[in-house]
């Protein structure tokens, strides 16, 4: 147990200082624990949930071809356009589509396609990209909380906890797509000072040819077709009896076949190191689950809260969003799946709040810090990279308070619904 103990918690302090590439340290923690015969060989593959990987890796084959059509950048100007160039109706037209998208798609894809376009919007404003980058990085956040492809966390929550496409949407879409709007309002309300631009730049702006942009139409109703297909395979997939993965492989699969592109370079665009990230993951949680860390931690929540399902629930939401803060949410939901599923078998509870809870605390708490959710990382790299460097302090004052108050809505919602 001791053992096991040690090289979890070292990995875990590897993956927050974030010195090295965090892939290769939840490898080489699950590497440790097959070593020193935690786990043997066999027992560590069986730990690695399959389904949250197909599920990810037909995502993003489905996106990166999507995305050679050109119509991301169509519908980036489009937007552009309706908001008629004025920056303050942007950040919300970009903000809401970006939370949006993030539901439908998944929101690390969505900030990888979608930010490089506002960042290019932002320097033809001649305006300071943060205040684009953080609000669009907190929508995606809070709109990828809506659905169960919409972000990583609830991709293994459910597969873990056995939730469909359709219960995420009637637990967790019904609150999350009122705070995505309430914190777009506040977030322009934060910063209109900011954002303005001159007459000239705005005409400049409106003047550009979407059009152009779509670079291959045979292409996008391809992609069109086969996303409508996932999509509503998602939305039957509990009638259908199939799991989240095979829908979303069965329409890579489908993709990969009728558009002529050649496989082996959409697969070199698949984030690989994403995925060999979680593997790692799952094998070191399954090490301490393997010699009953997991089950007495199950046992010191169940005693804390003595049993009382409200207080559980609450507990998990809070602790769930203030860690999820300041430690990458994936991690951190990954090792909480095993202790919810022990608390059901302790107690005899029904630990369906929980879910929600642990669901709503992880993926709105990312929003806290710069590093709390990939896309949060993957978001202040590419503005850095376009010349804006945003600061964790500067993200910090402004992100943290408005992450609390979704957190304050998230516990009278669960309240009132299920307590």
């Amino acid at each position: 147990m001791w053992v096991s103990i040690a090289i979890f918690l070292i990995t875990y302090i590897f993956i927050v200082w974030d010195r090295f590439d965090r892939a290769v340290v939840a490898l080489a923690g699950a590497a440790l624990m097959i070593f020193f015969k935690v786990l043997n060989q066999e027992d560590a593959f069986s730990e690695i949930d399959f389904n949250t990987l197909g599920l990810l890796i037909g995502m993003m084959i489905i996106v990166f071809i999507t995305k050679r059509s050109g119509v991301f950048e169509y519908l980036a100007v489009k937007m552009v356009k309706a908001a008629k160039a004025d920056p303050l109706r942007i950040i919300v037209v970009m903000s809401i589509s970006t939370g949006i998208l993030s539901a439908l798609l998944d929101n690390v894809t969505v900030i990888l396609v979608m930010l490089p376009i506002t960042l290019s919007v932002a320097r033809d404003l001649k305006m300071s990209p943060a205040p684009f980058a953080i609000s669009q990085v907190f929508a995606s956040n809070v709109g990828g909380t809506a659905t169960l492809i919409g972000d990583p966390p609830n991709s293994l929550l459910g597969s873990g906890a056995g939730l469909s496409f359709m219960d995420f949407i009637k637990n967790d879409g019904v609150i999350t797509i009122p705070i995505l709007f309430l914190t777009t309002f506040i977030f322009a309300l934060l910063y209109r000072r900011k954002l303005k631009a001159s007459s000239d730049v705005k005409e400049a702006i409106l003047k550009l040819d979407e059009k152009g942009l779509v670079k291959d139409k045979k292409l996008l109703r391809k992609s069109v077709f086969v996303i409508i297909l996932v999509i509503t395979g998602f939305l039957f997939q509990g009638a259908l009896h199939f799991e989240a993965a095979t829908v979303a492989i069965g329409g890579a699969i489908l993709l990969l076949l009728i558009s002529g592109l050649k496989v082996e370079k959409i697969l070199r665009e698949v984030e690989w190191k994403t995925i060999l990230f979680f593997g790692g993951l799952f094998i070191l949680v399954g090490g301490i689950k393997e010699t009953g860390v997991i089950k007495l931690l199950a046992e010191k929540v169940f005693d804390l809260t003595h049993g009382n399902i409200a207080l559980a629930t609450l507990a998990i939401l809070w602790i769930s969003a203030i860690i999820s803060a300041f430690v990458d949410n994936i991690p951190f939901v990954t090792t909480m799946i095993p202790l919810i599923k022990n608390i059901a078998i302790i107690s005899g509870m029904n630990v369906t709040p929980l879910w929600w809870a642990l669901s709503l605390g992880a993926c709105l708490g990312g929003n806290g810090t710069i590093i709390g959710a990939s896309a949060n990382v993957i978001a202040v790299g590419m503005a850095e990279e376009n010349g804006c460097k945003i600061t964790f302090m500067n993200y910090f004052k402004t992100a943290f308070p408005i992450m609390l108050l979704t957190i304050a809505i998230a516990t009278v919602y669960l309240y009132i619904v299920y307590l």
